[in-house]
């Protein structure tokens, strides 16, 4: 399957080597779409990329001869990748500080995909404080940086800030995608979002996952080339291509589903917020506040993380999940042991970047021998390291 990468072009006179790029990539198994700043028109005609890429190029938010009003949103859903090249100052610090305002940055701000960003600019322009305060930032958001090469300038100042060499430039590029080949043949299964215990037709218990965690570990494994089954509890999130998703409502539910696909699975995460417990008795009818209180009797639903540890397989690698607001370390060993874990994941609710309905998370990852900090990533590079550590796991015990 070819993959989409959406080539954002900004004005700058390196706006030319952008066509070479595209070119590159256009014979290899990638799809191209190109977007480009109004200023990058005044360098390179659109008509260029468009046949270069052999797809329509789009710089006009509001062209009317684009079929879908929110084109840039359909782009960043459709790219596996977003390239700027070249990244002026300009764009830099819109894209970092979340602005918005043509084709280009519209598209990468809605674009939940990995991104890259390979500036060029004036060496005085890349050396201002501002400028790297913005760099600094954008790795902080995960995007990965193709950094400026030394020498000529195109304003014959001499330095740092010419855009890297084309091939330098693709051969990022494809590393983006070598990583896909790590997990091929491995079948992963993910729970992940809350689930909803009915109390009656109206009202039900839950809790505030959004389930992005679990789905950018989906999304992760998918890209890393492994067969993935995702069981997904009540989300906005649509369906990720590719990869199974079974929709589930209660904690039962979540059971059977897992239970379904346990046994095949190479490696599970278990990432899911579900419920500890469910009404034993849902009215079949509205409850009506006849009184001052109201007491629901709870029952306890069933530990899939337990129940998937206890019938672990041989060659069969669980991950766990521990959402704590005190004493993180002692909860987290504790589980990772009785749940009979390989690896648990857990962070502190109160933590800045962490917990629920944000895209970035700050996470101490636990094995059997041997604790680690990580610091705050986006949610889908904590999938990648989750996935990778597992590996290393899987590796560590044949060798043994």
């Amino acid at each position: 399957m070819k993959k989409h990468i959406c080539i954002g072009v900004s004005g700058g006179i390196a706006a030319y080597k952008a066509c070479d790029i595209v070119s590159k990539l256009s014979k290899k198994d990638y799809e191209i779409k190109v977007l480009m700043t109004k200023h990058a028109t005044e360098f390179v005609a659109p008509l260029t990329f468009e046949t270069l890429s052999h797809n329509p190029c789009y710089s006009d938010l509001f062209d009317s001869n684009i079929e879908d009003p929110i084109e840039h949103v359909e782009l960043a859903r459709w790219a596996d990748l977003f390239v700027i090249v070249p990244c002026s100052a300009n764009v830099l610090a819109k894209v970092v500080h979340g602005l918005a305002d043509d084709f280009v940055t519209t598209s990468f701000l809605a674009c939940h995909s990995k991104k890259m960003i390979c500036p060029a600019m004036n060496v005085h322009m890349y050396e201002n404080e501002v400028t790297q305060q913005n760099l600094k930032k954008a790795k902080e958001l995960g995007y990965m940086i193709v950094e400026p090469e030394t020498g000529m300038l195109a304003c014959n100042d001499v330095g740092k800030g010419k855009l890297a060499s084309v091939d330098t430039i693709v051969d990022a590029i494809d590393a983006c995608f070598e990583q896909e080949k790590k997990l091929t043949g491995k079948k992963v299964l993910i729970n992940a979002g809350p689930t909803q215990e009915d109390i009656d037709p109206v009202r039900f218990i839950t809790n505030h996952s959004s389930g992005k965690q679990g789905y950018a570990i989906a999304k992760a494994a998918r890209d890393m080339g492994a067969n993935v089954t995702l069981v997904m509890g009540p989300t906005q999130l649509d369906d990720l291509e590719h990869v199974n998703t079974v929709h589930v409502k209660s904690a039962n539910d979540m059971f059977e589903a897992m239970k379904d696909h346990l046994n095949e699975a190479d490696y599970v995460i278990m990432s899911a917020a579900v419920a500890d417990y469910r009404p034993e008795i849902v009215s079949d009818q509205k409850l009506k506040k006849d009184d001052e209180t109201m007491t629901i009797k709870m029952v306890k639903n069933p530990d899939i993380l337990a129940y998937a540890g206890a019938h672990k397989r041989e060659n069969q690698y669980i991950c766990g999940f521990a959402m704590e607001t005190e004493n993180l370390e002692q909860n987290a060993y504790k589980k990772l042991v009785n749940k009979n874990c390989d690896m648990l994941i857990a962070n502190n609710l109160f933590t800045n970047g962490a917990g629920f309905n944000v895209d970035t998370n700050v996470v101490t990852l636990f094995k059997k021998d041997e604790k680690i900090c990580l610091p705050k990533m986006t949610k889908e590079q904590l999938g990648v390291k989750i996935l990778e550590t597992l590996k290393e796991i899987e590796e560590g015990n044949k060798s043994c």
